[in-house]
Parts: C-alpha cells; structure tokens; sequence
C-alpha cells in the first residue's frame, strides 16, 4: 500500500488544470512520464498509445487551429501538450510484444476489433499516463475539445496513427483552478452482485 502522500499526489489533491506557471517542463521529465506509463497493463500487452508532446512555438501554433475556442489559451500557455494518439496498426508489434500466443492473427483483418481495441487500451494508457505525470511533480489538463481530423492531419499525417485526447502538462497555476467538482458516491455509481 502507497502512503497518504501518495494517494494525495495521484488522487485526493489532483486537479485538472486550466492555467500554468512559466515553468518548464523537460525533455527528461517527459521520458520518466512516458517510463512509468508503459509499464501499465492492456490487453494482449498491444500498447496502442503514440505520444506526440508539442513543445516548440512553432509546433504549438499549429496545435492551436485544432482546439476548440475554450482550450486555446490554456493549450497556448501550457510548456507542453501531450497529443495522445492511437496506432490503428497496433497488432502489427504484438510477435513483439505479446510473445504468449499469436495474437497478431486475432486482429489482420478485423476493422471492428482493431477500432474497440485501439481505442479502450490508448484510453486506458492515457489514465496512466496522467497517474504518471503527477508521480514525477507534472501537473495535467486532459480535454477532448480538439477537431481530432485537424489534429490526425497536422501531427500523424502518412501514419497509422490518430488521435484519442489532449493533455497539457505543466505546472498548475493555483490562482486558476475552478473550484472542486462534486463526485458520485458509491452507492450512485457503483453495484456489488
């Protein structure tokens, strides 16, 4: 069991994000993120997610004419914005990656299977992704209000890839957080049978 520094750091005080202080983000942090993110389970092991992190005022730019109107300024002052994409072709590293059994076989050819599989397990890597940024210090803003057509031409353009969501990285402004959310309880979110 984590300690109750711990569980605060993941959970009771993590927060989404809107605003950042003029703080950088290394290149060095960015690798730690993405080393302890890996190592969260999906299935079959296939590891869908693609991480580009947009960096540079350049690249930046041209992030922002794929947001929507409410995230460009928060994407525009963020030190870093983490497009969480989704290899449509995934299947192709599983001999790689899945040594067990022939998994590979299990997708050539089956659009549907490849589309559900793709999207949950980049889904469920994002979750661990942030889970990761906040152990190394990095604070988050995940969004989805991004034209993802936009976004697939500019940044995975002649790949296999496409974008599942957004996150900003940085560190949080306190000044410009909105206030705590309210939650489901147990009891209205969950069944035990």
């Amino acid at each position: 069991m984590i300690d109750e520094a711990a569980l605060n750091t993941l959970f009771h005080d993590a927060r989404t994000h809107n605003g950042w202080l003029d703080k950088p983000v290394t290149d060095n942090q960015l690798q730690q993120i993405y080393d302890l993110m890996k190592w969260g389970p999906t299935s079959a092991n296939c590891s869908p997610a693609r991480i580009v992190f947009v960096k540079s005022a350049e690249e930046k730019e041209k992030l922002l004419t794929c947001m929507a109107p409410a995230n460009v300024d928060k994407t525009r002052s963020a030190p870093v914005t983490a497009i969480i994409g989704m290899d449509m072709e995934f299947y192709h590293k599983l001999p790689q990656l899945f040594l067990h059994a022939d998994a590979k076989s299990w997708f050539a050819g089956n659009q549907p299977l490849i589309d559900v599989t793709a999207f949950r397990n980049s889904s469920l890597q994002g979750g661990y992704f942030i889970m990761a940024a906040r152990a190394v210090g990095i604070d988050c803003g995940p969004m989805s209000g991004f034209d993802p057509d936009k976004v697939n031409a500019a940044f995975f353009a002649g790949t296999a890839v496409k974008a599942n969501f957004i996150c900003n990285l940085g560190y949080g402004d306190p000044d410009k957080l909105f206030g705590r959310s309210p939650r489901l309880s147990f009891e209205e979110a969950c069944k035990v049978v």
